[in-house]
């Protein structure tokens, strides 16, 4: 008998802890304030809506339409419908896409882990710029100490995932994702008397249409054509786009897997609803409890990836109870990194124990093995490794003589080519291709039994969006991120 969530809380939680990770921390208030604060939110809740739901419905009613893991739900549905069985190549792209993220996504959890015990010892008390940098540098130069905390975080996923749907991931999720809330309540709470909360406040959520719409230099200056009028320009826009879609973990097949453990009887379009606004709140939260320390310690909110690295603990090491607060906050990107990270490697255990019939344990061992040993390439990567030093490596090993690869491919970090694969490549192709299957290739009496359950306008206003305007938002969203034309 195949696994359910005992109720629908848990898939909430499950599928919110999936979508909720370091980019909800830090990226979305960041990106907030970069692109005009309330005018950027509204046209992100706008891109959600096209973008972002349609896609999240269409994961789930395939994911419950299946009952299996994503490859063999796309190849059973995919017959069923009488069309080709290569659309299981679908499953197969998320599947390693969700593997390779993780393989990286586990280093930079590491650090994460790293930074709490750093922030709970005091080493970040008094620190300046530069000694906060050099903590940093410590940390990515030495490529013991990231293998030690990417172990320690892949060997807590995997018992997460080990235990199975009710016995690990339900249990896991039901206590972290509770907690992850209370933790950020709680930062809030702190930063609301820490002197910067208005700035925060006016920061993320008054309205510049200007920072919206007109293109700046890496200063913050507005360019102008030779008229002396501001240029209109699409970035913001695209950031929404594809934040919309990044954010909710598409594509990758977790929340299609996920999909797969929901009882028939439960509204998905109530679910999604819930799911996207809880992922939105968690990012505003976090909005609201990071912006108020930088701005009362004088920092940069526009720090982008610096930010939880090299920013915030100077603002940790310089306020009143800034060791207590730092060890939260590091606990808190911990719990949001962890359950990205079980429903990253749920599609692959669970396909092993269907097709492989491996027991639990071993498929999720094996898996985390697998990627384990990937993330190694990220390890090497932040101590300046690019993929033609790994060639020339290889081909000295074997006799071989090593030709100079002059093109930027080959000057690129293994960490760099993973991220710029699967998030501009195999995330949004993936999303694509499921709005095409779900709206054009499935079943209309398939899909429209997985609404049944919903307002009987839900399905033909879905139906309507996944087959023909979020299929072409994704589109742009693809040939922008991966560079082959800008908007």
């Amino acid at each position: 008998m195949r696994h359910e969530w005992s109720n629908r809380l848990t898939f909430i939680l499950a599928a919110v802890g999936s979508a909720v990770g370091l980019g909800n921390i830090w990226k979305f208030p960041y990106i907030t304030g970069e692109y005009g604060g309330g005018v950027f939110i509204f046209a992100y809740l706008i891109c959600i809506c096209l973008i972002g739901l349609p896609i999240m419905l269409a994961e789930i009613a395939l994911g419950r339409r299946g009952k299996q893991s994503p490859v063999n739900t796309m190849l059973q549905l995919s017959l069923e419908a009488g069309s080709h069985p290569s659309w299981s190549l679908l499953g197969w792209s998320g599947m390693a896409a969700g593997c390779l993220i993780l393989s990286y996504y586990s280093v930079i959890a590491g650090e994460v882990m790293a930074y709490s015990f750093r922030a709970g010892s005091g080493m970040f008390n008094q620190q300046t710029v530069d000694g906060v940098k050099g903590i940093l540098t410590t940390l990515v130069s030495d490529p013991e100490k990231l293998l030690a905390w990417h172990t320690l975080f892949m060997g807590v996923t995997v018992i997460a995932v080990a235990k199975g749907v009710r016995g690990g991931i339900e249990k896991t999720i039901s206590f972290v994702m509770p907690a992850l809330f209370v933790l950020l309540v709680v930062l809030v709470f702190y930063a609301m008397n820490s002197g910067g909360f208005e700035q925060a406040i006016d920061f993320m959520f008054t309205p510049d249409a200007d920072k919206f719409f007109y293109a700046r230099d890496q200063l913050g200056q507005y360019l102008m054509d030779a008229e002396g009028e501001k240029i209109f320009t699409w970035k913001p826009m695209m950031v929404a786009m594809g934040h919309a879609f990044f954010t909710l973990s598409l594509g990758m097949g977790a929340i299609m897997m996920y999909g797969s453990y929901l009882n028939r009887y439960v509204s998905i379009g109530q679910m999604a609803l819930i799911i996207v606004s809880l992922d939105t709140v968690v990012a505003l939260l976090a909005g609201l409890a990071i912006f108020p320390l930088v701005f009362a310690n004088g920092l940069d909110p526009a720090a982008g990836p610096g930010l939880i690295f090299e920013s915030l603990p100077i603002a940790f090491g310089n306020m009143a109870g800034g060791r207590l607060i730092g060890t939260l906050f590091f606990v808190l990107l911990f719990f949001a990194a962890w359950t990205s990270a079980i429903s990253l490697m749920e599609p692959t255990v669970a396909w092993l124990t269907e097709s492989k019939k491996m027991h639990r344990v071993k498929a999720t061992v094996w898996t985390g093995t697998v990627i384990w040993f990937i993330g190694l390439a990220s390890i090497f990567s932040f101590s300046g490794t690019t993929l033609g030093d790994i060639l020339r490596i290889l081909f000295s090993w074997f006799g071989l003589e090593y030709l100079e690869l002059n093109h930027w491919f080959f000057k690129q970090s293994l960490f760099i080519i993973i991220d710029f694969l699967t998030a501009s490549i195999m995330l949004p192709v993936g999303g694509l291709l499921i709005a095409i299957f779900a709206g054009w290739v499935m079943e209309r009496d398939s899909t429209e039994r997985e609404f049944s359950f919903n307002n009987r306008y839900v399905y033909p206003v879905w139906s309507v969006m996944v087959r023909y305007v979020t299929p072409f938002l994704v589109f742009i969203v693809f040939l922008n991120i991966s560079g082959i034309f800008k908007f």
